[in-house]
């Protein structure tokens, strides 16, 4: 079994081989940047996979969404970028909101949590994807992940970031690296002033911090949510920029697999 790598940013195409009439698909969109100022965390990207007819020869159009900015203020993190292969879109995560206002968390792929202060809530996760987390005083609430909604700020925590999902297909995320296990999409941590701030959802989400400190960005190519920040000004995470994989059977000859990240 052979692979080839291709790795990209932005817009670029893919053309089938003689032969291939159908490939395998993973899109992942960017994630949703965390709020500013006791903020809560970006949501994750929304994820898409299944398998899409193609015309040997034909190029198909390949698009990688980038991760939305934290937000250095006091408002809501920037919402992910779609992603998108040929026919199928993924959209991107919600931004969360910030504790001045309150504003609640953005909807996306899956919603950005809430800020910090009684009565907001998590953005609703729109394709496939799971709601954000509400806030409560200066605790703020989880982005929303594949797997599971974002966890609402309790009494001195920030909530925790929803979990993303692992592919079965057996494609490679980076060169020798098999995807199937490999966690995508977490949700970020929400942040708290004077408590804890809450780990992000396996599958790249970004940390939620306490006291004034800032929110982790998301880890690359994962399209996990940005942590949340803490009180006094902290700023939010950024998320994580999306992946896609594509891969096909070259009849009788080998596997090849294709990446865009």
């Amino acid at each position: 079994m052979s692979y080839v790598v291709y790795t990209t940013v932005g817009t670029t195409t893919f053309t089938p081989d003689t032969g291939v009439t159908s490939v395998d698909y993973l899109v992942v969109a960017g994630g949703g940047g965390g709020g500013g100022n006791a903020g809560g965390a970006g949501g994750a990207g929304a994820v898409r996979s299944g398998t899409l007819a193609v015309t040997p020869g034909v190029p198909v159009t390949v698009t990688v969404g980038g991760g939305g900015a934290g937000n250095t203020g006091n408002g809501t993190g920037t919402n992910g970028d779609p992603s998108v292969f040929s026919s199928i879109t993924a959209t991107g995560g919600g931004g969360g909101g910030s504790g001045v206002g309150p504003q609640n968390g953005a909807a996306g792929g899956s919603g950005g949590g809430g800020g910090g202060g009684v009565g907001t809530t998590g953005g609703a996760g729109t394709t496939g994807g799971n709601n954000g987390g509400s806030g409560t005083g200066q605790g703020s609430g989880g982005g929303g992940g594949a797997g599971a909604v974002g966890g609402n700020a309790v009494t001195t925590t920030g909530g925790a970031g929803g979990i993303g999902s692992a592919p079965t297909l057996a494609q490679t995320a980076s060169v020798g690296q098999n995807v199937a296990g490999t966690y995508y999409v977490g949700g970020g941590g929400g942040g708290f002033g004077d408590g804890v701030g809450s780990a992000g959802g396996s599958g790249g989400g970004g940390a939620g911090r306490s006291g004034a400190g800032n929110g982790t960005n998301a880890t690359a190519n994962t399209g996990g949510g940005g942590g949340g920040s803490g009180s006094s000004g902290g700023d939010g995470g950024d998320g994580g920029s999306g992946v896609v994989v594509i891969s096909w059977i070259v009849p009788v000859v080998s596997s090849n697999f294709l990446i865009f990240f």
